[in-house]
C-alpha cells in the first residue's frame, strides 16, 4: 500500500510539490550538474555554465622574439676558449654556457655558446651574440645591469646594447626574467675570467 506521507514527486524532469512545480536542474540546459532547486531560486532562470573569458594579455612570444630565437649566432662551444661560464635558472631550468676569447685589451674576439632555454632565453642569447664581438668586460656588465633594471621596471629604456627593447613584452612576466638574463650574466662572467687569464700571461 502506498504511504500516506510522500515527498515531492518527480516526472520527466519536473518537480511537483503541493502547490507549485518547477524545472529540474538536471534537465535545464543552463543548469549546473547536481544543483537542487530551492524556494529562493524556484521559477528563476538558472545561470549559464559558459566560462567567463579572462582579459586577453599582450602576446609574450612576439614575431620579433621568435625570429631572434631562430637566429642565435655563434652556436657551439670554443675548444680554445679562455673564459667559460655556465648559468642556469632554478625557476624554469634554462641553461646557457658561454665560451670566449679576448685580445690583450680584454675585448671579445671569439664567442661560442650553448643555449638550452625557452624562446625568450634564446632571443636574449641572439641579442647578446650579435653584438658582443669587440666589447670589453665593462660594456658587457653594463648591458647586463641595464637589462635587469629594464625588465624589473627600474628604468624605462634597455640601455645602449642594440635591440634589447625587443624584449619589452617580457617585462610583465617576472618568472621569465631569469631565463632572459642568463646569456648576459654568462658572457659578463666569462669575459672577466678570460681577461684575468690574458693579463696573467
Amino acid at each position: 500500500m502506498r504511504s500516506m506521507v510522500e515527498g515531492p514527486r518527480r516526472r520527466r524532469g519536473i518537480f511537483f510539490t503541493k502547490n507549485r512545480r518547477f524545472a529540474s536542474p538536471l534537465h535545464h540546459p543552463g543548469s549546473s550538474p547536481g544543483r537542487s532547486p530551492s524556494p529562493a531560486n524556484a521559477g528563476e532562470e538558472f545561470p549559464s555554465d559558459e566560462p567567463i573569458s579572462p582579459p586577453v594579455a599582450a602576446p609574450l612570444y612576439t614575431r620579433d622574439i621568435l625570429r631572434l630565437a631562430a637566429s642565435i649566432p655563434h652556436l657551439g662551444l670554443l675548444d680554445d676558449g679562455e673564459g667559460r661560464s655556465e648559468r642556469a635558472s632554478a625557476v624554469c631550468g634554462s641553461r646557457v654556457i658561454v665560451t670566449l676569447r679576448v685580445d690583450a685589451a680584454g675585448r671579445v674576439i671569439a664567442l661560442g655558446q650553448e643555449v638550452r632555454a625557452c624562446a625568450l632565453g634564446q632571443a636574449s642569447a641572439a641579442l647578446m651574440g650579435k653584438a658582443v664581438i669587440g666589447r670589453n668586460g665593462a660594456q658587457i656588465a653594463a648591458a647586463r645591469d641595464a637589462l635587469g633594471d629594464y625588465l624589473e621596471g627600474r628604468r624605462d629604456d634597455a640601455g645602449d646594447w642594440p635591440a634589447l627593447g625587443e624584449l619589452a613584452a617580457a617585462r610583465a612576466y617576472p618568472a621569465r626574467h631569469p631565463s632572459i638574463m642568463l646569456p648576459f650574466e654568462a658572457a659578463a662572467e666569462a669575459v672577466e675570467r678570460a681577461a684575468a687569464l690574458v693579463k696573467a700571461r
